[in-house]
């Protein structure tokens, strides 16, 4: 059954009408998942001489212990808000005459098909079959490698759970967030130590293997309570979200976000048809360039990561500020009918994040042949990345419901300053200058704790973005007829 499933959800691939739209889509997912892949195989394989560089004077497998919980814990957060519930799949197959553990098999099968559950395998498994094993013998290699496949099936499924039962992701995400600050707080303080108690844990595996055994029988436990729920709820009602998917844009990959999706697509169609917009995102792509003057040799040889994170914050996220500062702004000419419409100013902010992180995503990617300058550069890069999605975003946001400035998309950049006022000209300061108040305390540690603290700042922004909507949309609310009355003005 579960080959007949594939077979029809391959087909329906093939017979979709956007399936053009897709194929490229799946390409570029494509190509980030084999970057992300390649990077994986890396750390795996330079593990030891990583915990060295990173940790002197540590215990290699004491360091390697002590990380994988701390791994799966993040791991545990990162999945509640990307990974998806494969359960429309199924919707259609429902009324049939199929058997009910069938589908609910095929459910639990399909999610274990993803990228995420494989890049733990191609971190520590290395490290597993060339450390571990020779040093502790099969039984206790084996019992390694089981462990964290355990760890990935427990992760997988308590996240599938863990979102059915909860009616947001974001209300599991706080009290988390919440949990691993406490924790780190209580590890700091040295009150409670979670690398101590990993370490604890896998070196009584590695001295009587036969603890290992207790992770796939915690695994299977969470893979049953799942099972159970999906056999009690599995009905429509209960598995079609409160705005139904539809593929109704040329973007299939945006119908998983539904309303908002459905905005995005449409602004990415107003920017490839207008001259304003388009011309604007086109500048920066120019500016992706600016790494040859800022990245040098010398600074990374020394560490020296000032200059260069003003850079990697710019390259990779010039265009949330140049394009996004003019938020409203594109859309000024139909603003009253937005506004008069049942446009969700909800899903209008979810929609403006997700395609700021697009672009953000897609520089990042571009940018990442610095790294044959040195590897250094994608550590400053992707610590940049982070705190453009998580942070970025929010500050331009803000600003842009301050600027009240109508802009003709029709018309060309050059030389064009219409929309532009001293709100576009402050946005820059904290655009810039936020990431210093976060490197720079603790880069007097380490610059390696600076990038390390920027990268958690910004995730801790992506893993609130909920929180920090709801901001916006009350600022939106105090302002959008004063925003509505100078769009008016065209002059």
């Amino acid at each position: 059954m579960l080959s007949i499933f594939l077979k029809h959800q391959w087909t329906g691939f093939w017979r979709s009408r956007h399936k053009t739209g897709t194929i490229v889509a799946k390409v570029i997912m494509g190509i980030l998942v084999l970057y992300l892949i390649g990077v994986c195989i890396l750390v795996g394989y330079s593990m030891e001489g990583l915990i060295d560089h990173f940790l002197p004077g540590k215990d290699v497998f004491e360091a390697f212990n002590g990380i994988i919980l701390y791994y799966f814990a993040v791991d545990f957060i990162v999945r509640l808000q990307m990974q998806e519930l494969p359960t429309i799949a199924i919707v259609p197959y429902l009324h049939l005459n199929i058997p009910k553990k069938k589908l609910v098999s095929f459910l639990n099968i399909s999610s274990l098909i993803s990228a995420i559950n494989l890049f733990p395998i191609l971190i520590f498994f290395p490290f597993c079959l060339l450390g571990i094993w020779p040093e502790f013998g099969n039984f206790a290699g084996a019992m390694y490698l089981l462990s964290i496949l355990s760890l990935i099936v427990f992760n997988n499924y308590a996240v599938l759970y863990f979102k059915r039962i909860s009616e947001g992701s974001f209300k599991v995400v706080l009290p988390g967030i919440v949990a691993l600050g406490i924790v780190a707080a209580l590890e700091y303080y040295k009150v409670l130590s979670i690398a101590a108690f990993s370490n604890y844990i896998f070196m009584a595996v590695a001295a009587a293997p036969v603890y290992g055994f207790i992770f796939p029988i915690v695994a299977t436990a969470m893979f049953l309570i799942n099972n159970r729920y999906l056999n009690d709820n599995l009905y429509v009602e209960e598995l079609k979200s409160a705005s139904t998917p539809k593929s109704g844009t040329d973007y299939p990959l945006l119908d998983r976000f539904g309303a908002a999706g459905t905005l995005v697509a449409l602004e990415i169609k107003m920017i490839r048809r207008n001259k304003r917009p388009n011309a604007t995102v086109m500048k920066g792509l120019i500016l992706l360039l600016y790494g040859f003057i800022f990245y040098k040799r010398e600074a990374l040889d020394h560490n020296e990561f000032n200059g260069m994170l003003f850079s990697a914050i710019f390259i990779t996220g010039n265009t949330i500020f140049i394009y996004g500062q003019f938020m409203f702004g594109w859309q000024g000419a139909e603003f009253d009918g937005m506004l008069a419409n049942k446009v969700n100013i909800r899903d209008f902010f979810r929609a403006k994040m997700i395609l700021l992180s697009i672009s953000a995503t897609i520089l990042t990617m571009l940018t990442s042949f610095y790294g044959l300058i040195s590897w250094k550069i994608l550590l400053i890069q992707f610590a940049a990345y982070f705190y453009n999605m998580g942070v970025s975003t929010v500050i331009v946001l803000y600003f842009a419901t301050k600027n009240y400035k109508y802009i003709d998309i029709r018309k060309g950049a050059r030389f064009n300053w219409q929309g532009v006022n001293a709100t576009t000209m402050l946005v820059a300061i904290p655009f810039l200058v936020t990431p210093y108040l976060v490197y720079l305390p603790l880069s007097l540690i380490s610059p390696y704790w600076g990038l390390a603290g920027l990268t958690l700042f910004g995730l801790a922004g992506i893993l609130t973005r909920s929180l920090w909507i709801d901001l916006l949309v009350k600022e939106f609310e105090k302002r959008r007829y004063t925003i509505a009355a100078g769009f008016r003005e065209r002059s």
